[in-house]
C-alpha cells in the first residue's frame, strides 16, 4: 500500500531536490517550455501551477511567496504581468508534459514541459533565431565576396565562378 507516500524524491536529498526543482519552475516560467526528464516533469509540475495561481491572485503577498520560491526576479515579473493574466480565466491545467524519446546514455524518458499557450512565443523566438541566423549568413556572405573581391585587385587572379562555388 501507498499510504502518506507522496511526491518525488528524484534520488536526491533533500536540499539538492529543493534546489532542483526551483530551478526547473523558474525555468518553465522564464522560458515556458523547458526538456527534461518524465520524473522530473511530473515533480515540477505542481509547483507550476501553484506558482501561476498565486500570479492570477497578483496581491503583495502572492507576489511576496512567488518571490521567495523562484530564483529569478525576472521570473517573478514575468509571471505576475504576463503568464497570471493570461490563465485569468482558467481554473488550472495550465501545463502539459509531452514526451519526446529517451537518452541515449541512460536511456531516461526525456519529456517537454510546457505552458499552455505558449506555442506564440515560441514560434516568436523561433522566428528570431532564423532571423538572426540568416543575418549572420548574408553578412558572412558578403564578407567573403569581399575578401575575393580584394584578393583578385591584389594579386591579379580572377574571382571564383558560381560553377566553382558548387563543387
Amino acid at each position: 500500500m501507498r499510504h502518506k507516500v507522496a511526491g518525488y524524491k528524484l534520488g536526491r536529498n533533500t536540499a539538492h531536490r529543493r534546489s532542483l526543482l526551483r530551478n526547473l519552475v523558474t525555468s518553465v516560467i522564464v522560458e515556458e517550455r523547458i526538456e527534461t526528464s518524465v520524473p522530473k516533469a511530473k515533480a515540477a509540475r505542481p509547483l507550476v501551477e501553484k506558482m501561476i495561481t498565486l500570479g492570477k491572485r497578483g496581491d503583495l503577498a502572492a507576489r511576496r511567496l512567488a518571490a521567495s520560491y523562484l530564483m529569478t526576479d525576472e521570473a517573478v515579473v514575468k509571471l505576475f504581468d504576463t503568464i497570471g493574466p493570461r490563465f485569468g480565466d482558467r481554473e488550472g491545467g495550465y501545463t502539459r508534459v509531452i514526451r519526446t524519446g529517451w537518452n541515449k546514455g541512460d536511456g531516461a524518458d526525456r519529456a517537454f514541459l510546457e505552458l499552455l499557450g505558449s506555442e506564440k512565443v515560441l514560434d516568436e523566438k523561433r522566428e528570431k533565431r532564423a532571423e538572426i541566423r540568416a543575418k549572420k549568413a548574408a553578412e558572412a556572405k558578403k564578407a567573403m565576396e569581399e575578401a575575393e573581391a580584394q584578393a583578385a585587385q591584389e594579386g591579379g587572379v580572377e574571382p571564383a565562378k558560381e560553377e566553382d562555388k558548387k563543387e
